[in-house]
């Protein structure tokens, strides 16, 4: 789905399976009862079931979703682009490469394989069996809790009780990727096998919008000879970064501008699958050039993603978060382990959490402090973060929704609390949630402050907006 500059997001959408679902727009803000996250406060959409959608869309690349860990990975997902002035008074030519990981067995018996240790991947063969079932409509009532295990103490995963300090600079000396070995990795739903072939101009310029919409997979993505500017991320501008390899976490999106040389040529756009071998992508081709076929294996592996966070520390917000007091912060303890396969927020898993807790309008920073050998990228609905610290060292970094926590590091990250509702914090690798990490921040209606006038509160949609235009959707 494309929105032009001003356009609401106006959609009706059907229900036509025979299952229930809910569809979340990853990087909006909605009011929360559009939010899309099942109960909360919304029910799964029921089969013939129409809701309608309508508030003021945010630009940027984002992306929408089942918000139904296994219809995730059954690929229920599409990108979601909306267009800012600047991009459509722009001389560029847009592309967008929509990524994935596929496994041809169901999303059931890829939980239970991961589980018992058996998904493959590398970095860690991971035996055993965790007594892990996967969550069908995350979030319910308390069906977060595993039946006979105690999460009380799982708050620093599989390095037991080793104090935090002792625990920084450990790199990924024994870091877990890729616990699940898929079938294949897609860009617009092809394998390199039959890549997608982009028409391009000669010396012509690229807004290339990057979507990993993959379950549990991490990628790299290599421009090649193309030289490309990282302009923006999760849908905000940041300071242009130069380069030709840029990677990104599930969930997250990012903006590449590319100016193609005046000669005719292909040029490769490859995912490359973080800590292996495997790759996807498209190819940028003028008319008439040899497109030559590539093999979707590389002839060496990936580095892991970002593990120091050295991409992360580059990125500078275009229009960072006015500076403010702080009123509320949190620390947030990522732990969980592989055997048994279970992931907690803060020692828990979902349906045994604590909110987090913040009132409307205060200036709130959240501080994710992963303790596992996984890396886990955080998403917070409904609202916009900037990230303000790694590792203790203090900057002003880039506006996101989603930010990437590598093990045993710490990201600090700040953001003004919005509506007063209940919204979904959690981590984007689909197996990670499904197994119970997921919190959720729950903001309160702002009060008098005492101090000659309220406390600052956001603003209100308006009620009776003006309709720019009618859209309908089929799920």
């Amino acid at each position: 789905m494309v929105l032009d500059p001003g356009q609401r997001f106006r959609v009706d959408l059907t229900k036509n399976q025979d299952v229930g679902t809910i569809i979340h727009w990853h990087g909006q803000i909605p009011p929360n009862a559009q939010d899309g996250v099942p109960d909360m406060p919304m029910p799964l959409l029921a089969p013939g079931e129409t809701r309608s959608y309508d508030f003021e869309a945010q630009p940027g690349t984002h992306w929408m979703h089942s918000h139904v860990p296994i219809q995730e990975m059954q690929l229920l997902a599409a990108p979601l682009i909306v267009r800012s002035a600047e991009d459509v008074a722009a001389d560029r030519q847009e592309v967008v490469m929509f990524l994935h990981d596929f496994s041809f067995k169901s999303p059931e018996e890829v939980l239970a394989e991961i589980a018992g240790g058996h998904g493959g991947g590398r970095h860690g063969g991971h035996g055993g069996h965790g007594d892990v079932q996967p969550m069908q409509g995350m979030p319910m009532d308390g069906a977060g809790a595993m039946p006979g295990m105690d999460h009380s103490a799982m708050g620093h995963g599989a390095m037991g009780g080793m104090p935090m300090g002792s625990m920084m600079g450990m790199g990924d000396m024994a870091m877990d990727l890729n616990d699940y070995d898929w079938d294949a990795y897609l860009a617009n739903d092809r394998t390199l096998a039959d890549p997608e072939v982009v028409r391009v101009e000669r010396g012509g310029r690229i807004r290339l919008r990057v979507i990993n919409a993959a379950a549990a997979t991490g990628f790299w993505i290599d421009t090649g000879s193309a030289t490309a500017r990282l302009v923006a991320v999760d849908g905000h501008p940041v300071r242009p970064l130069a380069g030709n390899r840029f990677g990104l976490a599930m969930g997250q999106r990012l903006d590449l501008e590319i100016d193609l040389p005046s000669e005719g040529g292909a040029w490769p756009i490859l995912a490359l699958r973080e800590g292996a071998p495997e790759r996807t992508g498209l190819i940028l081709a003028t008319p008439g050039a040899e497109v030559r076929r590539l093999d979707v294996l590389a002839e060496a592996e990936a580095p892991a993603f970002d593990t120091e966070l050295a991409q992360e520390a580059r990125l500078i917000a275009s229009d960072a978060l006015p500076d403010r007091q702080v009123d509320r912060s949190h620390m947030l303890i990522l732990g969980g382990s592989m055997q048994p396969y279970v992931w907690t927020i803060n020692g828990a898993v979902w349906g045994r959490h604590q909110p987090i807790i913040a009132r409307s309008g205060e200036r709130v920073v959240l501080s994710f402090h992963n303790m596992s050998m996984m890396g886990h990228p955080m998403h917070l609905h409904g609202h916009v973060f900037q990230v303000v610290g790694i590792n203790g060292r203090r900057f002003a970094g880039a506006l996101r929704d989603t930010v990437y926590v590598p093990p045993m590091s710490m990201v600090d990250v700040a953001l003004d609390a919005g509506e007063a509702a209940r919204w979904m914090l959690h981590c984007h690798h689909m197996p990670h949630l499904a197994t119970g990490m997921m919190t959720e921040f729950a903001v309160t209606a702002s009060v008098w402050s005492g101090r000659g006038g309220p406390d600052r509160a956001p603003r209100r949609p308006d009620p009776n907006p003006m309709l720019y235009c009618s859209c309908s959707s089929d799920v």
